[in-house]
């Protein structure tokens, strides 16, 4: 039993330790900051990648990044939100699928076309087929960042493209 147990904690998603959390701030498209009365926890959005916000002065980021951290606030600042955890990555941020009120933000962000699904090796136990479906009735609606057409570049190049 205890075996048992144990792979199952190992083999799934977890809730975090507390239910419910604050979000108190919204770094970017993916990324917030939450707080449960006793810490203070940064949360990567599991499973998605929105378009890069720039954090240099006068360099505007990639195109829909402010509409995709704006969009992610209007959703969950100041809100009270439920996380299941899937890890950490390696800058120590919880790897977590954010609800509000039952529904999966995540999810949300890309059925606006304000993220897309990420294109790293998913999380381990994270079911990406709502997330490859609603990617791609946002790409065909041209919602968001997928009316840029031919000129779109996935976050996950921005990022490769600025390193060089």
């Amino acid at each position: 039993l205890v075996l048992s147990l144990s792979f199952t904690m190992l083999a799934y998603p977890c809730k975090l330790l507390a239910d419910e959390y604050d979000v108190y701030r919204v770094i970017d498209g993916d990324t917030i900051k939450v707080d449960d009365g006793t810490r203070k926890i940064t949360v990567r959005l599991v499973g998605i990648d929105a378009p890069e916000v720039s954090h240099a002065k006068n360099e505007p980021g990639q195109p829909f990044s402010q509409s995709s951290a704006k969009h992610l606030a209007a959703l969950v600042l100041d809100r009270t939100v439920d996380i299941t955890s899937y890890g950490q990555d390696r800058y120590g941020r919880t790897l977590g699928e954010v609800l509000v009120d039952g529904r999966n933000v995540n999810l949300e962000m890309v059925k606006a076309g304000l993220a897309e699904v990420y294109r790293g090796t998913p999380a381990k136990g994270q079911d990406l087929t709502p997330y490859w479906n609603a990617e791609n009735e946002a790409r065909k609606a041209g919602r968001g960042m997928w009316q840029l057409g031919d000129k779109y570049v996935s976050p996950r190049e921005w990022r490769r493209m600025r390193a060089n």
